[in-house]
């Protein structure tokens, strides 16, 4: 793998080594926090999936895209894809959106991952410190 590829997944690996860490040896509660924030960021704005943006013949855009909560180069597809996130009446939308292919399951999983193991981590490292 080279740089570049290195740069386009560096979620994953501060993903797998906060997984590996967190667990096994004392992180501060700042680390741990900074961290899954990185990580769930990652995971919304920047992993590489298909946009998945509903086009105009019905169909799902194929482009790819930049995170879960992102569309691609098209700048109606970022809105619709934003405003699937902030209109409650269309969070059923999204939901269904989320769980289309193997790249979009992997990034919604990572971040309902990330978002867990840093409220859980970060609790136990406060109550044990």
């Amino acid at each position: 793998m080279n740089m570049r590829g290195l740069r386009k997944y560096w979620g994953y690996l501060l993903f797998v080594a906060l997984i590996t860490t967190a667990w096994t040896w004392k992180l501060g509660p700042a680390v741990l926090i900074v961290g899954w924030t990185l990580v769930t960021a990652y995971f919304l704005f920047q992993a590489p999936v298909y946009c998945g943006a509903e086009t105009r013949t019905g169909q799902l855009c194929r482009n790819n895209s930049s995170g879960i909560l992102m569309g691609c180069s098209y700048r109606q597809h970022k809105w619709q894809k934003l405003k699937l996130a902030f209109v409650p009446r269309r969070w059923r939308e999204l939901n269904k959106g989320l769980w289309v292919s193997g790249s979009k399951i992997l990034a919604t999983l990572g971040a309902i991952v990330a978002i867990v193991s840093g409220i859980v981590s970060t609790t136990l490292a406060v109550v044990n410190a």
